[in-house]
């Protein structure tokens, strides 16, 4: 991989500085295109800056920005679009903005490749989200958890399932996804949607709003309360990042194969997890149970979600291998590291110019 160059858009972010991080180390060049718009992630571009030097070209710009995209887009043989607004309640304040950056700057993109010859590998992250609330899922209460009735359902939601948008951010990831689907069918770009879980690990700085393994783990360290929206009994499959990245890489490698299609990504009916366990987890952890606080449901959130991710696997071998338990151990001690070392700062003008 020693010629090879990538563009990660919003690589300075969780998934992408991670993602950065495994690419660089198997020696490929990396571009990071990322606004820094999101509190934090500036420590992530440093952190990749002194790890990998100059092998790592960075340009501090927005997605929405067309003529930027498209210089980071040339001459790369990859690119994997991460940048995004990630919150359902941000996309209910500010819904032009979230069109704007979710839609229109996965527009830019995928023109950027488009021009391209030949077009590189386009893959998007879209979200678990377009499938709406779900809300004509039959669930029972089994204690700490929701379950759903149908027995089909039990193995997860697959691609199968008819998409039903129930917000902004919904809205706005769905119709970027349909213009990646789009343009590989169209114009020939070799572009793939990964509809993703929760995924969780490293260089996550979670919030309430999106993040919430590191949220809640976050919380608990600093002796601050947690707040649950209904009652907790929402479950999620949850996916270590090392596992998604493994995931991003074998897609990667059957461009044809996976170009015109989406794929439900996350830790399947194996690696499933409510909040209210994973409250129990987080108090193993820390030794004390976190504060836990309670408000009512917000809005589409869906009850239980967990994803079919079996044609990925079919397609590429592919399969989760970090469990709920070990990840999120993982996750804590990174955390605790994290908040004991010293945080380099990264120099937006110098990785601006590169």
């Amino acid at each position: 991989m020693t010629d090879d160059r990538v563009l990660v858009v919003g690589g300075a972010g969780f998934i992408g500085a991670n993602l950065a991080h495994r690419l660089l180390s198997s020696g490929a060049r990396v571009r990071v295109l990322d606004s820094l718009a999101r509190p934090g992630v500036e420590r992530n571009l440093a952190w990749l800056q002194a790890t990998h030097g100059e092998r790592l070209e960075a340009t501090i710009a927005d997605v929405r920005d067309a003529e930027a995209v498209a210089r980071a887009v040339r001459g790369v043989s990859a690119v994997f679009h991460l940048a995004a607004q990630v919150a359902v309640t941000t996309s209910l304040v500010t819904p032009l903005h979230d069109f704007e950056v979710n839609a229109r700057g996965t527009l830019n993109v995928l023109e950027a490749a488009r021009r391209e010859d030949p077009p590189p590998f386009v893959l998007f992250t879209s979200t678990n989200k377009v499938y709406g609330a779900l809300e004509d899922v039959s669930l029972v209460d089994v204690g700490s958890r929701y379950a759903p009735v149908e027995p089909g359902l039990r193995r997860g939601i697959s691609e199968a399932r008819s998409l039903a948008f129930h917000s902004p951010y919904g809205c706005s990831k769905g119709a970027a996804e349909q213009y990646v689907l789009d343009w590989a069918r169209t114009y020939g770009v070799p572009g793939t949607v990964f509809r993703m879980s929760c995924i969780y690990g490293p260089h996550q700085l979670g919030t309430e709003d999106q993040g919430w393994v590191a949220h809640f783990l976050l919380q608990a360290m600093h002796r601050r309360p947690i707040t649950l929206y209904g009652d907790g009994k929402q479950v999620r499959d949850v996916l270590f990042v090392e596992d998604l990245l493994d995931a991003f890489l074998a897609a990667r490698e059957r461009p044809r194969e996976v170009a015109g299609r989406a794929f439900n990504v996350g830790g399947g009916p194996e690696n499933t997890v409510s909040l209210l366990e994973l409250l129990e987890l987080v108090a193993e952890l820390e030794g004390v149970a976190p504060r836990v606080l309670h408000d009512g449901w917000r809005l589409a959130d869906q009850r239980w979600y967990v994803s079919d991710p079996s044609s990925l696997g079919r397609l590429a071998g592919w399969a989760p291998r970090t469990g709920v338990r070990e990840g999120v151990a993982r996750l804590h001690a990174w955390l605790r590291d994290a908040a004991r070392a010293p945080r380099p700062v990264a120099s937006p003008a110098e990785a601006g110019s590169r």
